[in-house]
Parts: structure tokens; sequence; C-alpha cells
């Protein structure tokens, strides 16, 4: 089931730099929302609502309900400013949906079903942990789930083989980007081990020289 997410705003027409450091010592967080060809709105949240929000996964690939002074408006998080070291959100931009138009928004992917592959000491690497969709908002998935049970040793699973939602492209695949998602192999120390690779090199038989003295050498004492 979809989590449904809700967060209250307020418009504001204090703009600039030094309005928004006043707004974030009060524990507000500016933000915009624009997008639909509507004009853009400059809006304030609770910083603690959105940072509590944020721990969530499905929050970033979610239509949001935004109450903006009472009116309702549906977009999803298009980007995010977090502090260069503090646990502080700077800024946030929302864009607009159009339940008719189709928006391109990244979902997390779900690694599901135990990999086989790994009793017989393989290890799975995840090369993606998100996709772009493409989708109209009522089919926006809130997860793209990616299945290991049937990935064999040595092998990869592309953005191909991946089971979507009806409704739900993939941006990659529409610009014949079919990428690999994960794949399964035996590590390297391990193969090497195997293959006797680490194994120490037997020391090469090194002939034994002799140097003969000339005759009347000089170096030899008479006793």
């Amino acid at each position: 089931m979809k989590q449904h997410f809700v967060l209250e705003a307020k418009s504001r027409t204090d703009l600039g730099r030094s309005a928004s450091r006043c707004l974030r010592r009060e524990g507000q967080l500016p933000a915009i929302i624009y997008g639909a060809g509507k004009e853009p709105i400059s809006i304030t949240l609770r910083h603690d609502d959105v940072l509590h929000s944020l721990e969530n996964e499905a929050f970033y690939s979610s239509i949001l309900e935004i109450k903006v002074d009472g009116k309702v408006e549906k977009a999803v998080l298009k980007d995010l400013q977090r502090h260069a070291y503090k646990p502080k959100l700077v800024h946030a931009d929302f864009l607009r949906v159009d339940a008719k138009v189709e928006i391109h928004v990244h979902a997390p992917l779900h690694f599901v079903g135990d990999c086989l592959a790994v009793k017989a000491g393989g290890v799975v690497n995840h090369l993606m942990n998100e996709v772009e969709v493409i989708c109209l908002p009522k089919d926006l998935p809130e997860y793209i789930e990616v299945n290991l049970a049937e990935l064999e040793l040595d092998q990869t699973i592309h953005l191909s083989e991946l089971k979507l939602p009806a409704g739900v492209k993939l941006a990659e695949l529409v610009h014949g980007n079919d990428a690999g998602v994960a794949n399964v192999h035996i590590p390297r120390a391990v193969k090497a081990d195997e293959d006797g690779d680490n194994a120490a090199p037997e020391a090469a038989e090194v002939p034994s020289i002799k140097v003969a003295k000339a005759e009347g050498d000089k170096s030899d004492k008479a006793e």
C-alpha cells in the first residue's frame, strides 16, 4: 500500500539570502514549487517535519501533498540542498505534477530473493541503487524490485530484465542503454587461491659457481 505524505507550508514574499537565513534560524526551510505551466511559488516548511519525512525512503518517490495556505499542491521532490557538515537542510525544490503529463522520477531498487550462487561462494554486487522511471503520476512506484533468486554465477541482471509496474518505463532503456543492475562473481582472492595463483613459486635451482684461481695468483699468501 502506497504511503501518503502531507506537508504544511506557507507562502512567502521575503526572498533573498538574508531572508532565507532568518527563516532557517527560526526552524523553517525555504523552498519553491514550480512546473505544470503555473507560476512558481516560494514557500516555507517546518524544517524538522521535512527532515523526519526524509527518513522514509518512499518520500523521495511519492506524489506529495503540499498545503500552501490551505490550498493543496501535488508535487514530487526534485532537488534538496543540505548543509555541508551539519544535519540540516538548506533549500528544497518541488516539481508540480499534472495528472495527464508523464514525470521523470528516481525510484529506489529493492533487491529480493535468495541468490543460490552465494552458496557456491559467489558475492552479489549491486551496480545500481536507483533508476529513473518515466510514468504518469498515478503510476509512480515507490520502488522497483530486482529478483536475485535465479541469478547464477558470473551472470548479470540488466535493466531490460526487470519487471516493471504497468505504465512505467525506464529512462535508460528509452535511450538505448541496457545497463547492468546486479551481478554475482567469485571474489578474486578466492578464485586465485583455487587456481593456485597465490602459491609461492618454487625456488629456481641456482647453479654453483666455482672460480678457478689463476696459476700464480698474487692473492695467495705463502706460508
